[in-house]
């Protein structure tokens, strides 16, 4: 193609962006791909007509990308065969840089003093064909990216943060997207008004409906049912002994979703309630990690002091070099260090079970020592 002759023939990193459907479609597939590189000038690609961008991919070879919150866009950037070798994420790069607002605009504004109209950041990108003015805006983002990095980079240098945002780059070469959630309908907004585990069926018969019909249309599961009908219809058909003939809803825009898939929700409701109690979900999924913190002084009251002692200290070191603590790091990693902790760990013991946790190395040498500290100021007992 065209476009991977012009981007093999320039120079340096290339800025990548892509535009997703949200709220419009299903799932969060790429609708535009737009690339910008010296020498090879600014590409506006249509991954629809042309589902299949390696050749993209070999053109860009080792080169560096240039992404803003590179997560966003990583997953549906694989999805059409385009995976980097080596990048920079201006958004992460602005957050070790201590920048408090880190979106395209406010970084562009405060390093580069360019304002960015944001006016089609939430438009249906899948529309076809793409209005003029939506194309020039999604080129002027990649159009400042170049500069945009090398701005942050110097910034990062200058603190001594470099090799620290490295590290974090190299981390998300892989990334591509978090892992699947377990019994995904469970996060159903209003849900916690559903009592007993008939209820907990009926939302995940529902659930599970919605997504099918979201799914065959190639919609938003929110435009198929909102979240609250889902739930408004669990909690009233939760007691039911049999399946309902008609439904409805006081909700007019409720009311509207449920008259036009009514048969499908009717079944979906009827599966529920025929389930014997064996099929039933479980209240609750069994953990899978540590408890909650509020709970630990309960529980194990010297792991909730040493998690306390260590958050205040994470917490101050965090202000001294004006990078966010959940940066430091994670505090699901904390968490999971500390609970079942062991008795007297030494900086390099603390260092170790991060890093094999899943911290980078800069982040271990910022936080073991506080975190054996912790530990020390508060042992187990003999």
């Amino acid at each position: 193609m065209r476009a991977a002759e012009a981007i093999a023939s320039g120079t340096g990193p290339v800025s990548i962006d892509a535009e997703r459907a949200s709220g419009y479609r299903y799932g969060q597939r790429a609708y535009l791909v737009q690339l910008r590189r010296r020498g090879s000038g600014s590409w506006l690609i249509d991954p629809m007509a042309c589902p299949d961008l390696s050749p993209l991919g070999e053109a860009i070879g080792d080169g560096e990308w240039i992404l803003h919150a590179a997560t966003q866009d990583l997953p549906c950037l694989s999805e059409i065969g385009l995976h980097p070798k080596a990048l920079f994420d201006t958004e992460l790069g602005g957050r070790l840089a201590g920048r408090p607002r880190v979106g395209l605009g406010a970084m562009v504004e405060h390093y580069l003093g360019l304002s960015l109209a944001k006016e089609h950041s939430a438009a249906d990108w899948s529309t076809r064909p793409l209005p003029e003015p939506w194309l020039r805006y999604a080129a002027l983002d990649v159009e400042v990216l170049g500069e945009l990095r090398d701005a942050v980079a110097d910034d990062l240098d200058a603190q001594g943060k470099g090799v620290w945002a490295a590290e974090e780059f190299a981390s998300l070469l892989d990334f591509t997207g978090p892992e699947p959630r377990v019994d995904p309908w469970r996060r159903t907004s209003g849900m916690h008004q559903v009592r007993g585990r008939r209820g907990l069926a009926i939302v995940r018969e529902l659930w599970l409906t919605r997504d099918r019909l979201a799914q065959h249309r190639d919609t938003s599961p929110g435009r198929i049912l909102p979240d609250a009908a889902i739930s408004e219809l669990a909690i009233t058909y939760q007691r039911a002994t049999r399946p309902p003939t008609t439904l409805s809803s006081p909700d007019s825009r409720r009311a509207r979703s449920i008259r036009r898939h009514h048969d499908d929700l009717v079944d979906a409701i009827a599966t529920a309630l025929a389930l014997p109690e064996s099929d039933l979900p479980p209240l609750t999924l069994p953990p899978t990690g540590p408890p909650p913190i509020k709970s630990w002084a309960d529980r194990d009251p010297v792991a909730a002091a040493r998690v306390t002692r260590a958050r205040e200290l994470l917490l101050a070191v965090s202000g001294e070099l004006v990078v966010p603590v959940e940066n430091l790091l994670t505090p699901d990693l904390l968490r999971r260090y500390l609970w079942n902790g062991p008795d007297s760990p030494s900086t390099d013991d603390v260092r170790e079970a991060l890093l094999a946790l899943g911290a980078r190395q800069w982040q271990t040498t910022i936080t073991a020592p506080l975190i054996a500290l912790a530990c020390r100021e508060n042992p187990l007992p003999t």
